[in-house]
């Protein structure tokens, strides 16, 4: 699959030129960091929630996976929205609905409260996960936009470590143990990330650049959807998004509480726990800078292959193969999805003018493993007594993951020219 050449890629605006991409990335990146410390801020603290609100572990499965469910049916509608009002609007909105999330966690009192506050979530991150692609598409040629999305992506990973490594052993302690204060502090950090973001596109070249976007033509909704639903490589991606999401979901929200039950601490399991998470920040940097296009599907497949290595390898107690299957999901949780959006974007028929809707239809699918990996994981530990079955269950979605890379690789629509 070659990569396409869009047709505003060859006559760059001067404002897509100067080094203020760089500040613009490096903006989209505060807000992706934020993200990444909201969606692990209640992995490490399922203990404490459990205790203190009564809730069960299949419970909390399904209350970790309440963004997610919202997620499916909101990501399509923010890709339109994305297209009226750009990117700037729609990434303040998203601070603002992942902010109220992050405080009403805090204030929760309940299963219901607790519910319906991760679900809060599920507004804002479609908004952003459609936002920061059309950013880099943008304010990035062809050639750059892998190195770019490879760069922002890191910050949802650091944002996942922070959460993961300091909760237990700095911000609880800070805060006397009270989870409470915890996330009305990582609350804080999605706040200061939007004023960023505020201040960046205040300047003449973001502005220039929103202005060009909303003066291009657009198509109807219905009728852009109805073309990239026709296209065959995203008929194969989207399936695929879901079993991505299972393990990714799944295993984040579940690792640090499947290592303290392997007999470790809760400080020690945050800190194992994190070790996917740096491991994903250099796998996300360095792996798409070599997927060129003839090379990304068989790379794709080689990473399910070590999703799957990583998966058996978790049932491991603690010592050296644990430590292996936690680099193995570090390397393929941090370019999985980066690879399977850049052969979405970059496929004919999508490029730059639609990848806003194309991103809300990979993430309205993908999330559909969102939203099951946490909850499976729950239910089969509640059933089981332990996390040996629900690891079964992700090592069989990696099978079908790597059943499907096999059949897309081999499919004439997705070869390279």
């Amino acid at each position: 699959m070659t990569t396409p050449a869009h047709p505003t890629d060859a006559a760059a605006p001067p404002e897509k030129l100067p080094s203020y991409r760089w500040a613009m990335l490096g903006g989209v990146w505060f807000l992706y960091f934020s993200f990444g410390l909201t969606t692990a801020s209640i992995a490490p603290l399922v203990g404490q929630i459990s205790a203190d609100l009564h809730i069960s572990y299949g419970a909390l499965g399904g209350i970790m996976g309440a963004w997610q469910f919202v997620y499916i049916f909101s990501a399509i509608p923010c890709g339109a929205l994305l297209k009226r009002y750009g990117p700037r609007r729609m990434l303040l909105a998203a601070v603002a609905a992942i902010a109220l999330s992050g405080v009403l966690r805090a204030v929760a009192t309940g299963e219901i409260s607790m519910f319906l506050a991760v679900a809060v979530f599920g507004i804002g991150g479609p908004m952003m996960s459609v936002g920061a692609p059309t950013v880099v598409a943008l304010w990035f040629e062809s050639r750059e936009r892998p190195m770019a999305i490879g760069i922002y992506a890191t910050g949802a990973a650091l944002g996942e470590v922070s959460a993961l490594a300091f909760t237990h052993s700095i911000v609880l302690p800070l805060f006397g143990d009270n989870w409470r204060a915890c996330l009305l502090l990582y609350a804080s950090v999605i706040i200061a990330a939007g004023l960023v973001w505020l201040v960046l596109t205040a300047h003449p070249a973001s502005r220039a650049m929103e202005a060009r976007l909303k003066d291009e033509p657009k198509r109807p909704e219905g009728q852009i959807m109805r073309d990239l639903l026709g296209l065959r490589t995203v008929q194969f991606i989207l399936p695929m998004s879901i079993g991505i999401f299972f393990f990714n979901h799944g295993l984040n929200n579940w690792l640090p509480e499947i290592l303290h039950a392997s007999g470790m601490a809760p400080a020690v399991a945050g800190w194992w726990a994190s070790i996917p998470t740096f491991v994903g920040i250099f796998a996300s940097l360095l792996i798409p800078k070599f997927a060129t296009p003839r090379r990304r599907v068989p790379i794709l497949i080689v990473l399910f292959v070590v999703a799957f290595a990583a998966s058996l390898l978790l049932h491991s107690p603690p010592g050296a193969p644990l430590g292996l299957g936690l680099i193995l999901q570090g390397f393929a949780r941090g370019s999985m999805t980066t690879l399977a959006m850049l052969i979405l974007v970059e496929t004919p028929g999508v490029g730059r003018e639609n990848a806003g809707p194309a991103s809300g239809l990979f993430f309205a699918a993908a999330e559909i493993g969102g939203v099951g990996g946490p909850f499976a994981i729950g239910v089969l530990h509640d059933l089981s007594g332990g996390f040996s079955m629900p690891l079964i269950a992700v090592s069989v979605v990696c099978v079908a993951l790597i059943l499907s890379g096999l059949v897309l690789v081999r499919h004439p629509k997705v070869k390279p020219a």
